[in-house]
């Protein structure tokens, strides 16, 4: 059993502990601990996060951290909308919600660009704000429960926390199929669509732990780097099939997209599909009851970031989502279903063809110079 040494409150909304390896050094443990939320990350969890990773980026005893989720369920089911919801319903949304995004994609935007190791254990249920964290770990692992989604169509929202990033490395055409569809993936098609690094069996998590406690860590972060690829390698070697996913086996579908200009064809072209594979046929009705705005900011913000840089990504989606907590669409969305859970979210724009144009340019409209962006750091030096 692997001694973990407590460095806060086993109460706290993220546990930091550390266990002492082979040598010495020490691994830190990261564990989002909202178990009955299915972890979903709140501020206080972003607030508590941020300065302990820079802690351990400063710590020459730190070989590697690892984020994970308390309990067997979730990894990270998303971000707290709850509480942004009440900001909206109270009408002064924009001070809560600019500093909620503002320090969640900084975090999300410190893990892409950490210098030591990061594993992030996906097991489970993995979805919106949970994905921003996992999205930029160096050793992203998926386990045969991994459940991975981003669902923010069904509240009004689009793919943020670095989507704009991360859906350009998927294969033509699915980045956008899946913002629109909200379709669930899991670690087959997690792996294929380059959102996931290793398969590893979840009951081997304990072994892992194990293995990792005897490797005889450097402090340079290079070799740490490739001996923890090493390690789960050979883990990922042992532990069998992966359940098969639908992506891969549905890539000529989805990439038929491409071959339509306009947004509301490729919309068409999704409901219209003939087809009786249960995977398509649930990603039909997502997108049948989903957002029509969601659907157009998805599509507008994949055009917009192509060829930009992680930060500039997170800096184009602060915009956004600061305008979503304007708008209402996504306050809507949360009632529906997360507040009353009716799930009949009444949308003020019907369709995507009642979709004011100026209304879309309005979430790219610059809100801030380029001295005073709150992520103005992402992109400097």
């Amino acid at each position: 059993m692997v001694e973990l040494t407590q460095l806060n409150s086993p109460d706290a909304p993220v546990v930091f502990e550390t266990a002492a390896a082979a040598n010495g050094s020490l691994i830190g443990f990261a564990t989002l601990n909202a178990p009955k939320s299915l972890n979903a990350l709140n501020f206080a969890m972003i607030k508590l996060l941020e300065p302990q990773l820079l802690a351990w980026a400063e710590d020459s005893n730190i070989a590697m951290v690892i984020i994970k989720g308390a309990g067997e369920k979730a990894f990270c089911a998303g971000g707290d909308v709850v509480s942004l919801y009440t900001a909206m319903k109270s009408g002064e949304p924009a001070n809560l919600i600019e500093d909620f995004f503002t320090q969640e994609y900084r975090l999300d935007h410190l893990i892409h660009c950490y210098d030591k190791p990061i594993l992030v254990w996906g097991n489970g249920i993995v979805m919106g704000g949970g994905l921003g964290l996992m999205a930029g770990a160096s050793h992203r692992v998926v386990t045969e429960t991994s459940r991975i989604a981003m669902p923010e169509l069904t509240i009004g929202l689009y793919p943020d926390v670095g989507g704009s990033y991360f859906l350009h490395k998927m294969p033509e055409q699915v980045g956008l199929f899946l913002g629109l569809t909200a379709a669930s993936i899991n670690c087959d098609d997690a792996m294929f669509v380059s959102l996931a690094d290793y398969f590893v069996k979840a009951d081997k998590y304990d072994s892992m732990i194990e293995q990792l406690i005897a490797i005889k860590w450097g402090k340079t972060a290079a070799l740490n780097h490739d001996k923890l690829t090493s390690l789960l390698t050979e883990l990922d070697n042992i532990s069998g099939r992966m359940p098969k996913g639908n992506v891969k086996a549905n890539l000529a579908t989805i990439q038929k997209l491409g071959e339509f200009t306009d947004l509301k064809d490729k919309v068409n072209y999704i409901l219209n599909l003939d087809t009786d594979d249960v995977w398509l046929t649930r990603a039909q009705k997502s997108l049948k009851h989903g957002c029509p705005l969601s659907c157009a900011l998805v599509e507008r913000q994949l055009a917009n970031s192509q060829g930009k840089s992680l930060g500039e990504c997170f800096q184009m989606e602060l915009g956004m989502s600061v305008r979503c907590g304007e708008v209402g669409e996504f306050q809507e969305g949360v009632r529906a279903l997360l507040i009353d859970k009716d799930g009949a979210p009444n949308w003020q724009f019907k369709s995507i063809a009642a979709l004011p144009e100026e209304l879309i340019e309005s979430f790219f409209t610059l809100r801030w110079t380029a001295d005073t962006h709150p992520l103005k750091q992402l992109t400097q030096g």
